[in-house]
């Protein structure tokens, strides 16, 4: 008669020559790709699907007198009128004497992106130098800096708004005094680009700031020690010491802030709106409101492939500095 032990010694036996999860015969780059498997998964069902749904509907027809949001197949059609302004004129004012809008929303924003992140770049890049120095009142000097940031762009916007509204705000009446502004500057392009670039400015450079001031604290301290044992000036210190070992947290900073400027939209609709500043992001909102949803998407993706191409240069660079380093 069989007892408990031998029932036991039994289930030992059978684990013993059962064969191995399939897991187990896995290399371990196998068993890497696998656990990518559901990354990949998310990331085709929450970026690739859209992306790919966005061009195929740009290369439909518009279809404003139908109840289909879209009309018939035309291929690239969307794109090369977009390209020669032949139709979908629905910006006027352009900002510069391009006829088209797609290159007046093109040009608005790429002014936008170089301005508004260069001027952001070097004041984050000074408010992280002084950040990263010892003194009293520090803590409170960071909660300072970091107050725009958390200011919600519609608030952002209207506190611009105001500012710059004639007969309400002084910043025009300052403005003018000095011979900059004319006198309505939130329904002049010109003026409207300059107090957005500053609006964002005001507001994002204390992301900036933040990015440069952790790659600051990752640098070893002794090394300045040694630099002033060797007679180095600030000069020498900050150009061979602190500047390259910044530089990839820097250039991370400029690639979240590259891309998110691309898509300015918020900041222009609450101040002087996007008839006043057509961007590229503008462009695709207003020729949805306008019921092009083709057109609409053909611009979107058109923006899309402008943003990857930067991510790209960025992405290179990095390379560059990993395979330098």
């Amino acid at each position: 008669m069989a007892t408990s032990d031998d029932h036991s010694r039994g289930r030992l036996r059978s684990a013993a020559v059962a064969p191995a999860n399939w897991t187990e015969r896995l290399s371990e780059q196998g068993f890497a790709y696998v656990l990518l498997v559901p990354t990949l998964l998310l990331v085709s069902t929450m970026a690739l699907w859209p992306l790919v749904s966005t061009f195929e509907m740009s290369l439909r027809a518009d279809a404003l007198f139908s109840a289909e949001y879209v009309g018939e197949f035309v291929g690239l059609e969307n794109y090369v009128e977009l390209l020669t302004g032949e139709r979908n004129a629905v910006l006027g004012s352009p900002f510069v004497d391009f006829s088209q809008p797609l290159q007046s929303a093109l040009t608005v924003t790429l002014v936008y992106v170089a301005i508004a992140v260069t001027l952001e770049t070097i004041i984050g890049f000074g408010q992280a130098l002084v950040l990263d120095q010892s003194f009293r009142g520090r803590r409170w000097v960071r909660v300072a800096i970091l107050i725009p940031w958390a200011v919600p762009i519609a608030i952002q916007g209207l506190i611009f708004w105001l500012f710059f509204q004639p007969g309400i705000g002084v910043g025009t009446d300052l403005m003018q005094s000095l011979g900059v502004f004319s006198a309505n500057p939130l329904i002049n392009t010109t003026d409207t680009l300059i107090i957005v670039i500053v609006a964002d400015v005001w507001k994002t450079s204390a992301f900036m700031a933040l990015l440069i001031l952790a790659g600051l604290q990752s640098v070893d301290r002794s090394l300045y020690d040694v630099a002033k044992v060797a007679g180095a000036s600030k000069v020498q210190q900050f150009r061979y010491i602190t500047f390259p070992l910044v530089l990839p947290a820097l250039l991370v900073a400029l690639l979240f802030r590259t891309i998110q400027s691309m898509r300015v939209y918020g900041i222009i609709e609450t101040t002087g709106g996007c008839s006043t500043l057509p961007s590229l992001t503008c462009m695709v909102v207003s020729t949805f409101r306008a019921g092009r949803y083709a057109t609409s998407a053909a611009v979107a993706f058109i923006t899309a492939g402008i943003v990857a191409l930067v991510a790209l240069v960025y992405i290179v660079k990095f390379a560059d500095l990993e395979v330098g380093a």
